[in-house]
């Protein structure tokens, strides 16, 4: 398993590529990005109404989920190791507070912002280590330090319960991509931190290569958007995102 992703998003060349290109306009990361920002937004609206938590975004990239939720917060802070991803991120304008955070070590200390709120963590959890995965939950929980403080969302995009496990092929000295993680996984880190797991979305049942015949496209788009509005086909999907909450426990050992 390869988990030296961060590292990969130290180069200028790769951060475009990221932006320009895995979320070129149609691609099958640009269609998952649009059917999150919609269920996203609507799930700000119901958990806290508009404008009234801040969102803090752990290894927020070049700030797509801060853009997912641009207006629909007061306020939004960014944060990541990689420098050229932030300035990415700073070169769009985004109503934000960009955070440069250490690659490795202790959980980075966020900023201080009145609760509610709500802890995104996009594009992360599939391939890193797991102690980067504690880390950024360990994080969470310093902003979430109650079952009333907020939610938590993470995005799982290889789902190891999923049609995407049969597309893997193993290949000797290949230095291809292919991480999965289970939603036991995740549970496990989740509950090292006081967290539980409430809930589990699907955004895209189908894997990438469903889509790359152009004259399939469509078709597997529409599957995509149908499953999506499934909820019991969501622990199935290759694109799955938690929701979670401090668990009532571990607020009270805290207050103890």
């Amino acid at each position: 398993m390869k988990t030296d992703y961060s590292g990969v998003f130290r180069h200028n060349a790769a951060v475009a590529k990221y932006d320009e290109v895995v979320y070129a306009e149609d691609s099958y990361a640009f269609e998952i990005n649009r059917r999150q920002r919609s269920w996203l937004r609507a799930l700000v609206a119901a958990e806290f109404g508009a404008g009234r938590t801040t969102q803090h975004d752990f290894a927020c990239g070049t700030g797509r989920a801060i853009e997912s939720l641009a207006g629909a917060v007061r306020a939004a802070h960014g944060y990541d190791s990689a420098e050229p991803m932030l300035a990415r991120a700073a070169a769009k304008g985004l109503d934000a507070q960009l955070h440069l955070i250490e690659e490795a070590g202790a959980s980075p200390v966020p900023a201080t912002t009145a609760p509610p709120s709500i802890v995104t963590v996009f594009r992360l959890f599939l391939n890193v280590s797991p102690a980067v995965r504690d880390r950024a939950v360990a994080f969470a929980g310093a902003i979430l330090a109650t079952a009333d403080s907020g939610v938590l969302v993470i995005e799982n995009h290889g789902n190891r319960r999923s049609l995407r496990h049969f597309a893997r092929r193993p290949r000797r000295g290949s230095d291809a991509w292919f991480n999965e993680l289970s939603t036991h996984e995740v549970k496990q880190c989740l509950d090292r931190q006081g967290f539980v797991l409430e809930s589990i979305h699907g955004f895209a049942l189908l894997p990438k290569g469903a889509y790359r015949v152009r004259w399939l496209r469509r078709i597997a788009g529409a599957i995509d958007e149908t499953a999506s509005r499934l909820p019991f086909l969501a622990p199935v999907s290759t694109n799955v995102v938690y929701v979670a909450r401090r668990r009532a426990e571990a607020t009270s050992s805290r207050s103890a």
